[in-house]
């Protein structure tokens, strides 16, 4: 179970998870990269709408003082210069509306867009991120990184951010206006403010860890339900239906207990720096009031002081306000880090490479290079592959491969075959250079594959894997994915090669049957046809296949064994295959056992030598 990938200082006055500000730094330099015109439009408009809206509480004091109580003393009032004044008032403010309303439109686009893009460079370098990763990490935490911590950016850009600028804007502007109303109860007035402060921060260093943790079982949860929802069938075959409730149980209560514990705290900081609010305006009314009319000091007069006890709204709502943000702040700023964290995980390299993947004169594929003098070298496209004293661990402590030392020639149909854990689907890994191996090397037609552009290499092997997965549309598209651009002739052509034709023009909608959800309204032996019909479809120069066969039945076997034959004939071909019957024919088989190769020669070559093939053959299994 994934826990909080750092700590938040308990007792201390940051209200941040560790590295929080560098990670709200980088957010704001993101949102700024894209969106700075308008941003500076937005922060005009919170200025203006701060302004308005103090002019609107000073003006209480020009009210009283100016009209009100002068217009209370004249028999016959006029009330022609305070209409005058009202409207010039609400010219003002109607400006502040305004600037609210393209100030709250504007966020709207930059916190959205931001959003999308965030969204788009996620998916992008998820692309370009190697297999290990999603060794790694399961499916639930990545979708975690894409729903949950993205939507906690959305109300941190969205409204917090903007809210808290607006509420230093007021508070700075308020002050300065308290300042020249009274200097006596400003400074009553900050005093009690510091009380306000040093109680909100230790509120919200106490519930950020908390804040962190939430999201890491959020993130725990998910991935449990997206393992369930894959392994249902597991689950009900083997009867746990009740043990993947309580275990759901267990992941839930951790997310309700992190989230009560964050909420418990952070909830209560609104209500604490309401009532200071109220204290400072009782103690400020009631010190005011003392001095608005003690004979002979005239330091106020009752319109200043019912204009800077408007004025301590202004003041203290803006702290509450920031104060009310720390807890979406922290919760995005961990939401924030977890995004960064894939952002920022090493995508596959190709730093080495140099030699592409050509069509020479004769329209025949080639591996184009240069040579330091700019001469350019084609190389022809065989399917040839050497592993030289190769030694592969996915993790450092264990060694998977030991000493691989493999050669093949162009056509060849070479089987890998052993027991689980002996390293056959390693080969093929390696092959493809979804991992980078440890020591040795690894030559495709002669040129070691870190010198292939990885698109290239893997462009001109077809591989066709024991777990098959269609993606969502119809058939049709579906055996499309093999080459985008090939014509539905083209697919159909592919089917029929493989023998899926028959099946497909049964489906109810022919090739233009939409698939459920990874096929899963189609036999295991029919998605399996699909697949290869796509990897048909791409005519690749080399072919992996990995137990191809392994899910469909022994009579829809043989009709695609005769497709697969075709397919294979003149390209190099790599098969893994349990049922030995099905290697045969191969002209290299390859006996592997915990990582090394214990016996390769034909078919017949190790019956005669009654090996560890022999023994395997005989047997008819491999344990």
């Amino acid at each position: 179970m994934p826990g909080p990938r750092g700590g938040a200082r308990q007792h201390g006055r940051a209200t941040m998870p560790d590295g929080g500000w560098a990670i709200a730094r980088r957010l704001l330099r993101f949102v700024l990269s894209h969106y700075k015109v308008s941003l500076a439009v937005v922060a005009v408009c919170i200025v203006v709408t701060s302004v308005t809206t103090l002019t609107s509480s000073l003006f209480t004091r020009t009210l009283i003082d100016d009209y009100i109580l002068p217009l209370t003393r004249t028999a016959s009032p006029d009330f022609t210069p305070l209409a005058a004044t009202l409207m010039k008032l609400g010219a003002v403010l109607l400006v502040g509306a305004i600037a609210s309303y393209v100030h709250s439109r504007l966020m709207i686009n930059v916190g959205q867009g931001s959003l999308r893009r965030l969204r788009t460079d996620l998916f992008s370098h998820m692309q370009e991120l190697p297999v290990g990763y999603f060794d790694r990490h399961s499916h639930g935490e990545i979708m975690s990184v894409y729903t949950n911590d993205v939507d906690t950016l959305r109300q941190m850009i969205g409204q917090s951010l903007p809210n808290v600028f607006s509420s230093a804007i007021t508070l700075v502007v308020t002050t300065a206006s308290m300042l020249v109303l009274s200097w006596q109860l400003t400074l009553l007035t900050a005093a009690m403010t510091v009380v306000m402060i040093v109680t909100t921060r230790k509120l919200g260093a106490r519930s950020a860890a908390h804040f962190k943790e939430q999201q890491a079982s959020l993130a725990a949860l998910n991935g449990f339900v997206e393992e369930m929802l894959t392994g249902q069938k597991v689950v009900k075959t083997f009867c746990h239906e009740r043990e993947a409730i309580e275990q759901f149980h267990r992941l839930n209560e951790q997310l309700r207990a992190s989230a009560a514990s964050a909420n418990k705290i952070a909830n209560i900081v609104m209500p604490v720096n309401g009532n200071i609010s109220n204290l400072i305006y009782v103690l400020c009314a009631t010190v005011g009031a003392a001095l608005a009319l003690t004979d002979g000091l005239s330091v106020l007069t009752i319109g200043t002081l019912v204009s800077f006890l408007t004025l301590i709204k202004n003041f203290t709502q803006p702290i509450s306000q920031m104060s009310q943000q720390v807890n979406s702040v922290v919760m995005a700023v961990a939401g924030a880090g977890r995004v960064f964290d894939m952002l920022d995980a090493e995508p596959e390299r190709d730093d080495e490479a140099h030699v592409t993947l050509v069509r020479d004169a004769d329209d025949a594929l080639a591996w184009r290079s240069v040579d330091a003098d700019g001469r350019e070298k084609l190389t022809p496209q065989r399917g040839e592959v050497d592993f030289q004293n190769v030694d592969f661990g996915y993790v450092p402590e264990k060694q998977v491969l030991h000493d691989i030392n493999l050669d093949t020639e162009a056509g060849q149909k070479v089987a890998l075959v052993g027991g689980t854990g002996a390293g056959k689907t390693t080969i093929i890994n390696l092959i493809n250079r979804f991992y980078d191996i440890d020591r040795g090397t690894v030559l495709y037609d002669g040129i070691n594959i870190v010198e292939i552009n990885r698109a290239d290499l893997r462009r001109s092997l077809g591989m066709v894997l024991q777990e098959t997965h269609l993606f969502g549309g119809t058939v049709m598209e579906n055996i499309r994915y093999g080459r985008l651009d090939a014509t539905d002739e083209e697919c159909r052509a592919a089917a029929r090669l493989v023998n899926a034709d028959d099946f497909i023009r049964r489906l109810p909608n022919g090739y233009d049957t939409v698939l459920a959800a990874d096929g899963t309204n189609l036999s295991q032996g029919e998605r399996q046809l699909i697949a290869i019909a796509r990897t048909a479809i791409a005519n690749p120069p080399a072919l992996i296949l990995d137990e191809a066969t392994s899910n469909i039945d022994t009579r829809t076997e043989r009709l695609v064994q005769q497709g697969m034959d075709s397919l294979m004939a003149g390209r190099s071909t790599f098969v893994i295959a349990h049922r030995l019957s099905t290697v045969r024919n191969a002209d290299k088989i390859v006996v592997m056992d915990h990582g090394r190769i214990i016996e390769q020669g034909s078919h017949r070559q190790l019956m005669e030598a009654r090996g560890p093939y022999y023994r395997l053959y005989t047997g008819n299994a491999i344990d």
